[in-house]
């Protein structure tokens, strides 16, 4: 990457390592501006420094980080890697350093955005590693809620962010299938007094058993602990039965899971989400006996009031105590995600494994991880808790425990009738002009679009919108849920970036270019004799940022880092096509260099986009 060039350099001027080389919010600043030298000058404070005595800069030369700055200049300018792609570096404010690209390193780069298509922005970066990421994770014998959105989301976004950065990266869908919480439906259910359930026949089978009721099982149990919490006596009682293998809640339990299971799997199907692997807790039943033992051996667990508990001394001091074992022997929520640690780490072999889970669940993991170094289990392997905040209506939080949940199923399906509208209101199969609101609502029913082309059309712009209005925000912020951002179709959603790729396609298209094919003639580059203007310029210099921004938002784990350079780039791109004429004829050979340009712009605009986009989960359909 162009970065990497310059760091380099700066790095050799300056005898620093330590680097950073940031994006200016301003453009006027140049494509890159580094405070290294105001760094450097603040080291030099320190008296009898080590930084001191080892700086290929002198102190006695300088009186201001400006001072440095003006001889790392000189320096760089002397550094033939960077001459040919830096066509000005200044000194800027109290010692910043700014990077203005040549017109030839940004046109390298256009190339390069064309040749390497779907693949632009990719590296190998994790070539030879493994990352697990855990997501999604809902609760056998309840519907998918909207809440357990976020995690599937975003954590589908990180497992696309590193497997486009070349690690292998490996899904696991961790189900909750174990538990006290299971033993509540349990009890509810061995009460045959829930209505709507015909009489069982035969240990554990029921008839008329859905997710309707297993909701309201769940819903009902919650309600009457609240006035009577002697009833977690009982469904603490039926887990563990459970756990010890009694026929009879054996037999329920694998009814319930199943039906859930394909529940589960048909609401991923919509999302257009498939996740590899499907680990409920369950699945480390036989496994978390090895754990106990490991704990015992090193001597981390003692007794405390008939249940058995770790404590965490220095450097996690402040922890409080995690159960092991309840008082009457049963496994918790901790032990199991010890076992599933173990099992992870031996299956696979992961350099990193994000955990994309709610906020509330930041304490557990805190002492799950801490154990796990404890136990000297992770020789490298690095834990990270990606704790998403809430989807909250105007009202506030929503719970399934009191009956406040809204289906999944039901957002997704008002999400693709509100998308449909859209497109029956549009003016005509052709992209309508971004510019202008009032055509969208023209009311020519989608002229030119078969009734199945509408239908696939809404269901990718109804689950985009709903997709990336999550992932617009910060993972670990709350999120208010509401309809007219995810469909405002001049602003950052889902639709306006969806809009912009189907314009781009419009124009390729009209010229007999396709999205996978373009045709590489030197004189669709051949710009040195063209007078750039600001909306090209803006938009070659936003290209050189694409795959930065990839990198960025794996390593911060923030998804929405991308759709701020997407949505970017989309106004960018708008303001270039409404501002100056594309395409000079429809006959490519009798094209100017003019055209032939703007049409590259146009296809890698769109190019850009569409893999960006493919990254969060989010269709791009060819025509809007």
């Amino acid at each position: 990457m162009i970065r990497d060039e310059i760091l380099t350099a700066v790095k050799k001027a300056s005898g620093e390592t330590q680097i950073q080389l940031e994006i200016p919010e301003n453009e006027d600043f140049g494509d890159y501006s580094s405070n290294i030298a105001m760094a450097i000058f603040s080291k030099f404070q320190i008296p009898n420094s080590k930084f001191q005595k080892n700086s290929k800069l002198k102190i006695s030369k300088y009186k201001t980080p400006r001072d440095i700055a003006e001889d790392i200049v000189k320096q760089l300018k002397t550094e033939k890697n960077i001459t040919g792609i830096v066509d000005k570096i200044e000194v800027a404010g109290p010692g910043f350093i700014n990077f203005f690209l040549s017109n030839k390193a940004l046109l390298l780069e256009l190339q390069k955005v064309i040749k390497e298509a779907n693949q632009y922005g990719s590296a190998n970066i994790g070539k030879g590693k493994n990352i697990l990421v855990e997501y999604s994770s809902p609760n056998i014998a309840k519907y998918f809620g909207i809440g357990h959105l976020r995690s599937t989301i975003i954590g589908q976004a990180l497992y696309n962010l590193y497997k486009f950065l070349g690690y292998k990266t490996i899904g696991d869908n961790h189900i909750g299938d174990w538990g006290t919480q299971f033993g509540a439906i349990l009890a509810q259910i061995q009460s045959s007094k829930f209505p709507g359930l015909a009489k069982r026949s035969g240990a554990g089978k029921i008839q008329n058993l859905n997710m309707e009721k297993l909701e309201m099982m769940y819903v009902n149990f919650h309600k009457k602990a609240e006035d009577n919490p002697k009833l977690w006596e009982e469904a603490r009682r039926w887990f563990k039965k459970l756990e010890q293998g009694d026929k009879n809640a054996r037999e329920i339990w694998n009814s319930v899971r199943k039906l859930s299971l394909t529940e589960f799997d048909r609401i991923y199907q919509i999302l257009g989400v498939k996740i590899d692997n499907a680990h409920g807790e369950s699945f480390y039943e036989d496994k978390m006996q090895s754990v106990i033992s490991d704990v015992r051996v090193k001597g981390l667990s003692k007794k405390s009031e008939g249940a058995e508990i770790v404590e965490f001394g220095p450097p996690a001091r402040g922890l409080p105590p995690a159960m092991l074992l309840k008082t009457d022997g049963t496994t918790t929520y901790y032990t199991r995600d010890l076992a599933t640690i173990k099992f992870r780490l031996k299956e696979w072999n992961p350099s990193l494994i994000i955990y994309e889970v709610g906020s509330e669940q930041s304490l557990h993991f805190k002492q799950v991880f801490e154990t796990a170094k404890m136990l000297g289990w992770l020789n490298g392997t690095k834990l990270v808790h990606v704790a998403h905040g809430l989807i909250r209506l105007p009202h506030g939080k929503m719970a399934t425990r009191l009956g406040q949940s809204v289906r999944l199923e039901e957002i997704l399906n008002e999400a693709i009738k509100r998308a449909g509208k859209i497109i029956e209101e549009s003016e005509t199969p052709r992209l309508v002009r971004l510019s202008s609101p009032s055509s969208i609502r023209s009311g020519q029913a989608g002229r030119g679009f078969s009734k199945r082309e509408k239908e696939k059309i809404a269901k990718s712009v109804g689950i985009g919108a709903i997709k990336y209005f999550d992932l617009m925000h910060n993972p670990t912020s709350d999120i208010i849920f509401n309809w007219e951002k995810m469909f405002v179709l001049e602003g950052n959603s889902a639709p306006y970036l969806q809009y912009t790729v189907a314009r781009t396609n419009s124009v390729t298209r009209k010229v007999g270019m396709t999205n996978d094919k373009w045709p590489m003639s030197n004189s669709a580059f051949s710009i040195q004799h063209l007078a750039l203007n600001a909306e090209e310029l803006a938009l070659m210099r936003s290209f050189i940022h694409f795959p930065e921004v990839i990198e960025d938002a794996a390593r911060n784990y923030s998804p929405n880092l991308l759709c701020n350079y997407l949505f970017a780039l989309a106004q960018k791109f708008n303001n270039f096509y409404n501002k100056h004429r594309i395409i000079e004829s429809n006959v490519k050979s009798q094209m100017s260099n003019v055209a032939r340009f703007r049409l590259a712009l146009t296809f890698a605009t769109g190019q850009i986009l569409k893999n960006g986009l493919n990254i969060l989960g989010i269709d791009t359909p060819t025509k809007m």
